[in-house]
């Protein structure tokens, strides 16, 4: 990989509640970014940060030796890719592509070898640790692909995350991103429950929440969601509703094209969908709360 990164300019696509903190850190880490984002006021906070903000993804990626991709899902990384205004015929043979969006891993496996026909390598690198993380720069970061390639933009990873995983193949990153996110989403969904019950019993929620972190039904929902978030009925963690759904789904994709019988995950993924199509789109994920409040309780056999 003939790539040095120390002097690569790189294009940043999207500058969400993600990606804008990410992409204003190696700004901070002194590399060249360009961004892109599609609104204008994401376009100007970037700016703002010292980074150069681009009218469209192209003008971005020009002379760009890297691209970082921080987007919705595979439809909109491949769409900025190597659709009609797509940025991948703006690169040069050796340039590297890392997508750090939640993308369907057999679809990222598809859209490597597309790209490698071009001569573009591609490896995926989704994230898990949410806004507060990007921001410091302590997420998780699951790489895939060649391991030539994440070597070479590990500097780049290193500033955005502090615990960093080769997790094999093409692919093999955004899988565990998006199982990662079941196991997420399963145990969010069984505190929440829990503390209807008990609450309704009695109990204290955030007495609960305390014997739940020093005992075996801590998980993450109870350690940094179920306080903050969930018993205030505040729902605002910054991680939508549609994506943890959307991450749920491709769990469940991937374990019917694996021919994998995954029970739990189809019943979580169909009970998150439920909740998408009644909260709507931009409603906190923790806000599956308040859907489990509204269910109807179901005739005792």
């Amino acid at each position: 990989m003939s790539l040095d990164l120390s002097s690569a300019r790189i294009a940043f696509l999207g500058l969400g509640k993600m990606g804008l903190p990410m992409a204003s850190r190696l700004v901070a880490a002194g590399w060249t970014v360009t961004g892109f984002d599609p609104s204008p006021a994401a376009r100007e906070a970037f700016a703002a940060t010292g980074g150069a903000a681009a009218s469209s993804a192209r003008e971005a990626a020009e002379q760009a030796a890297l691209v970082v991709t921080m987007l919705p899902d595979g439809k909109t990384v491949r769409a900025a890719l190597t659709g009609p205004e797509g940025v991948a015929g703006r690169l040069a043979p050796g340039a590297i592509v890392v997508d750090m969006s939640s993308s369907a891993p057999v679809g990222t496996r598809e859209l490597a070898q597309e790209l490698a026909d071009a001569g573009i390598v591609l490896l995926d690198a989704p994230v898990s640790g949410g806004v507060r993380r990007a921001v410091d720069g302590t997420l998780a970061i699951m790489v895939g692909g060649d391991k030539i390639a994440a070597a070479t933009v590990r500097p780049l990873l290193e500033r955005l995350g502090t615990a960093i995983f080769e997790t094999g193949p093409i692919g093999s990153g955004h899988a565990m991103k998006a199982l990662n996110n079941y196991v997420s989403a399963a145990g969010l969904t069984a505190a929440c429950e829990a503390l209807r019950i008990g609450e309704r019993f009695g109990l204290d929620p955030e007495l609960m929440t305390d014997i739940l972190n020093v005992s075996t039904g801590r998980n993450n929902a109870t350690d940094v969601k179920l306080k903050p978030y969930v018993i205030p009925k505040s729902f605002t963690s910054g991680f939508t509703m549609a994506l943890m759904a959307k991450d749920l789904r491709t769990a469940d994709d991937l374990a019917l094209h694996e021919g994998i019988p995954a029970p739990l995950s189809r019943t979580i993924a169909a009970l998150w969908q439920r909740a998408l199509e009644e909260l709507g789109t931009e409603a906190d994920h923790t806000a599956i709360d308040m859907y489990l409040a509204n269910l109807p309780v179901p005739a005792r056999e």
